[in-house]
């Protein structure tokens, strides 16, 4: 594994300089994934003021009738500190010291917005649809004195005389927790990226790796923590959005990434743009390895002048010190194979340890067929240039 402080150029695999026409195309393929961020943003901020549902509860329900706390520990403005700001500060600072390379700065940058937005978007419309009532409803609402529940029911929230509607339906947006949904997001993000950027997985055990790794973690858990001192939330609330939280931190990091446990985890996933037909420089240098990563093989080199050849995948993509994405075909055909007509019989290849494996579905009893490489192309990174 090879780090390098020096600045990464704007290149393709062959150590070329990309043309404007290609960074152009490149930029541009990825404006979906921008748009789909900004309209979830949107949608997250616009349910804030949607009257949801409000359930009824019981005015002598003690775990509802904690005080209201006009001053939070964390407020709004604080949390989007916390779990946007921070980690969009702090990630290029870790590329920096790390890889030096612009595409990952890009990947970092959308895959933490992406996490923050889906999980923004899930936490309100949960919220607006449960309607639970938070720990301190029965001092926001306010019911007159002497009031009780009915003989047979409970009751709700037009018993209040709260001259604030904001306070009132905020009141009934308990469920989850918004404050540990956005921290475990945004700083959630912030764990993995450094976890893969540390090679955390790597089987060595590092505990100076793993406390760096989860020092983001940690904050997360002490902003869900505090929202229970405020009596703003049940302690399920905050279990439940910081689980939605990680989930969706995870789900947005494997978008740009590798697994963690990947030999190129310090990687961003290379751009959908496929390179130009004359970028290729064939050698044909290849050994079976058993990656963790079956897509892109550990490098296998050939020193050829003043450059260095590394056998990685089939269908090579821009950009250098990227990782080859599982599948380079267009979606239109690999639904094409497993339409009407085609047969039964799989002969699509699996890797182990190296290996490539044929498995016919019909004959489950039968052993594998091996062969001894899988499909190669070829990637020329010069020597020097960061991984």
């Amino acid at each position: 594994m090879r780090f390098s402080l020096r600045p990464s150029r704007s290149s393709n695999r062959n150590g070329r300089p990309m043309s404007p026409l290609r960074r152009r195309k490149l930029l541009l393929s990825y404006v979906p994934d921008w748009l789909l961020t900004i309209i979830l943003a949107g949608i997250f901020f616009s349910l804030d003021k949607v009257e949801g549902y409000r359930r009824v509860f019981a005015l002598e329900d003690t775990s509802l009738r904690h005080p209201y706390a006009v001053h939070e520990r964390v407020p709004n403005i604080a949390l989007y500190f916390i779990c946007f700001v921070a980690p969009f500060l702090l990630q290029p600072v870790v590329n920096v010291l790390t890889i030096r390379s612009w595409w990952d700065l890009h990947n970092s940058s959308l895959g933490l917005i992406l996490s923050l937005a889906l999980t923004g978007s899930v936490t309100q419309f949960s919220k607006i649809t449960v309607g639970r009532p938070r720990p301190d409803i029965v001092d926001r609402c306010q019911p007159p004195v002497g009031a009780t529940d009915p003989e047979f029911g409970l009751s709700s929230w037009q018993i209040c005389t709260q001259p604030d509607n904001g306070i009132l339906r905020d009141g009934f947006r308990s469920f989850p927790s918004g404050h540990s949904s956005m921290s475990f997001a945004g700083l959630g993000f912030l764990s993995f990226y450094l976890a893969g950027k540390l090679h955390l997985f790597d089987k060595r055990g590092h505990t100076g790796k793993a406390w760096l790794s989860l020092a983001p973690f940690c904050c997360a858990a002490l902003v869900a923590i505090s929202r229970t001192m405020d009596y703003r939330h049940h302690w399920h609330d905050v279990l439940v959005g910081s689980l939605l939280g990680t989930v969706m931190a995870y789900f947005s990091y494997r978008q740009y990434y590798p697994p963690l446990e990947s030999e190129l985890s310090h990687r961003p996933f290379s751009p959908r743009i496929k390179r130009d037909d004359d970028e290729l420089i064939p050698t044909h240098n290849h050994h079976p390895s058993g990656s963790n990563f079956p897509f892109v093989q550990p490098p296998t080199t050939s020193t050829q002048g003043n450059g260095q050849y590394t056998a990685t995948n089939n269908d090579e993509y821009e950009l250098d010190g990227t990782v080859l994405r599982p599948h380079t075909e267009p979606l239109e055909e690999i639904w094409k194979r497993d339409g009407p007509g085609v047969s039964d019989t799989d002969q699509s290849p699996s890797y182990e340890g190296g290996e490539q494996v044929y498995q016919a579905n019909t004959a489950p009893s039968l052993p594998p067929i091996r062969t001894s490489s899988p499909p190669q192309a070829y990637v020329y990174e010069p020597r020097g240039q960061p991984v």
